[in-house]
């Protein structure tokens, strides 16, 4: 056998085995990865500012940023028209996507008041990434108010959504809800939620959080969310190898649903600069493998 056959013969074998393992992961041409490695800052990079984050991004092979309110970044509803355009402007030279904003609107709460003041900050949000040529505005739930009615809640959570996404639509981007907060990140009530939305501007990010795991599979979770997946957080990959959560499947089913945006670190733990960047570098390097399947 020369060596060109004994390479073919050995893949091939490889791929068969894996199909006969785990017939619904193995890859194949057809669905082969389309989505791409970005970053939240949350919380890696929270303390780095903008050309720093840009930098390193470009480094490491990160193809786009959530820019999560409150860090260092700066890009918040406050940056007047000039500044807006600086920004649009260091995201198209850096080559580097500026997917969206990473807002904390939440709609859950028992009062009106408070639920409306999330709705106009979203729209806020709204337009900044309008202005600088994102995709998306994160909003979420975080729970269910004690004492309330977690059905009703969910409907109110719904129609607040609708708003965002009617602004949303007038200016041509979209609204992803976090999976997200206790009671409301249950696969099934998320999807409760975006059943009463109903608006085309409003999908969901998926949050690879414990709760969607059942059996050591993601699967049944995917499933009742899958219409809805606009964007992913993922956060640590070592997770995949301890048993923890699964993300070579999780991979494996955005391939199948032709997935491709990005998947976005968010891990917990903030670094400096340098170790930061040691950390990306073999994060890239895991979820390159674990692409692959």
């Amino acid at each position: 056998m020369n060596p060109l056959s004994r390479r073919t013969f050995l893949a091939a074998s490889a791929l068969a085995a894996a199909e006969s393992l785990h017939p619904s992961l193995a890859p194949s041409a057809e669905d082969a990865a389309k989505f791409k490695l970005g970053i939240v800052t949350y919380n890696v990079p929270k303390d780095w500012d903008l050309p720093t984050l840009l930098k390193v991004c470009k480094e490491v092979g990160i193809a786009a940023i959530e820019c999560r309110t409150t860090h260092k970044h700066g890009v918040e509803p406050a940056l007047n028209a000039d500044q807006r355009k600086e920004v649009k402007k260091q995201f198209a030279d850096s080559g580097v996507v500026f997917w969206g904003c990473g807002s904390t609107c939440e709609f859950h709460s028992a009062n009106p008041v408070e639920v409306k003041k999330n709705v106009e900050t979203c729209k806020q949000f709204v337009k900044l990434v309008q202005d600088i040529g994102g995709h998306g505005v994160k909003v979420r739930p975080n729970g269910v108010p004690k004492g309330a009615d977690e059905q009703k809640t969910f409907e109110q959570i719904g129609k607040a959504l609708q708003e965002c996404g009617k602004a949303a639509t007038d200016a041509g981007v979209e609204i992803w809800v976090e999976v997200h907060g206790p009671v409301t990140q249950i696969p099934k009530n998320m999807r409760t939620i975006m059943e009463a939305c109903g608006h085309k501007a409003v999908g969901v990010t998926w949050n690879s959080n414990a709760t969607d795991v059942a059996n050591k599979s993601v699967a049944a979770s995917f499933d009742l969310l899958k219409p809805w997946i606009r964007s992913c957080h993922i956060n640590d990959l070592e997770n995949d190898t301890n048993g923890k959560y699964p993300y070579r499947e999780l991979f494996a089913l955005l391939r199948r649903i032709g997935y491709d945006r990005y998947t976005l670190c968010e891990v917990g733990k903030s670094y400096g600069v340098e170790e930061g960047v040691a950390f990306l570098k073999k994060y890239k390097a895991l979820w390159d493998k674990l692409v692959q399947g």
